[in-house]
């Protein structure tokens, strides 16, 4: 019963003080935890017969994961002590710089 009340006391907190940039960004890391986890339980179910195409696909979501919580670190307005020289702007052009760079990788390891 308390974890229940604990759950809702999280949720209803996150709702109400959370910004919405920063809830798109969460969306969006949950979608490619949920695309990371598919991938997985492909290769687990059905092989890596291309191995090279399922750790190419499982590092870019990784990859972006990792991005995506750098940006959101660099984005939340409770962090700006300690990112005092950067903007939401340039966080979110890094972010872009960052993933053109990862899918190059990837597209390169794919051979």
């Amino acid at each position: 019963m308390k974890l229940i009340q604990v759950l809702s006391k999280l949720h209803d907190d996150y709702c109400a003080q959370t910004p919405k940039k920063l809830k798109l960004i969460d969306a969006y890391l949950v979608y490619i935890l949920l695309t990371g986890i598919a991938q997985f339980v492909y290769c687990c179910m059905v092989g890596t017969f291309p191995f090279n195409s399922f750790l190419a696909g499982f590092i870019s979501t990784v990859g972006s994961f990792v991005l995506a919580v750098c940006l959101r670190i660099q984005v939340n307005g409770q962090n700006k002590s300690q990112f005092p020289q950067i903007s939401p702007e340039r966080a979110f052009g890094d972010f872009i710089f960052a993933h053109v760079i990862l899918h190059l990788v990837v597209a390169n390891f794919l051979g």
